[in-house]
């Protein structure tokens, strides 16, 4: 089984407070890494991945992001104004949810960045996406050979690519790269307002219907300025 989503929820609506001083005038999303804002590197890996429809949520200095998008055309953007509110990151999807949908959708942070192996990471979250056994995948990075992180990781991974979340004391070898396929059913009966994603995580968890995919490439943590410089010295290397 797998899926071929061609809608995707775009996550950009935070306050990147980590990122000041870059972030004082500016989005996150919109902070340019090697030659492009970020949120146009997550943009163009959802068009190359077939999706045809993002949409991007809103509420910190939204007119320049929503300015940004007005004439892209791959994938064409719809934004979800929430300007008047704090909805975060799982109750800015639930407001989103008339505009994707009823099949599995690309879920993806607007400031997440990485460098794809040989092959589309998002290409292969569709292609291993089970609808039949579950309701969220995840895109997982090895902690060890992530730039920028220096976490105690997110999840274990067993062998079929089920996900077990890190205990508190515990360092386990795997972190969400902020990439996903979620199914709109995990929502069903979700909190209305402001809540967080990883809500949703914990149940499909406790469903057993959490799973994780390892990254093929190398995932880069940009969350302050100095990351910024940290990625774009990956970049150069990349093309190198």
């Amino acid at each position: 089984m797998s899926v071929k989503p061609t809608k995707a929820m775009v996550l950009a609506a935070g306050f990147g407070l980590r990122m000041r001083p870059l972030t004082d005038k500016m989005p996150k999303p919109m902070v340019p890494v090697a030659g492009q804002p970020l949120l146009d590197h997550v943009l163009d890996k959802l068009a190359q991945a077939g999706v045809t429809d993002a949409v991007v949520n809103v509420h910190y200095l939204p007119d320049q992001i929503i300015e940004h998008t007005a004439t892209r055309q791959h994938p064409r953007v719809t934004i979800s104004d929430e300007r008047d509110q704090v909805l975060g990151t799982g109750g800015g999807v639930v407001k989103a949810l008339p505009l994707l949908g009823d099949a599995p959708f690309f879920h993806v942070n607007s400031d997440t960045l990485w460098i794809d192996g040989v092959r589309s990471n998002l290409t292969r979250l569709a292609e291993n996406f089970d609808p039949a056994s579950m309701d969220i995948l995840l895109l997982m990075a090895p902690t060890a050979t992530s730039i920028g992180y220096s976490g105690r990781g997110d999840y274990g991974m067993l062998p079929d690519g089920a996900l077990r979340k890190r205990k508190e004391k515990e360092i386990v070898p795997f972190v969400y790269a902020g990439a996903a396929i979620l199914s709109p059913r995990i929502f069903e009966g979700a909190p209305q307002g402001e809540f967080s994603l990883t809500k949703m995580f914990d149940r499909a968890n406790e469903q057993e219907r959490l799973f994780g995919l390892r990254l093929d490439g190398v995932w880069m943590h940009v969350g302050t300025p100095d990351a910024v410089h940290a990625a774009e010295e990956a970049f150069l290397e990349s093309v190198a």
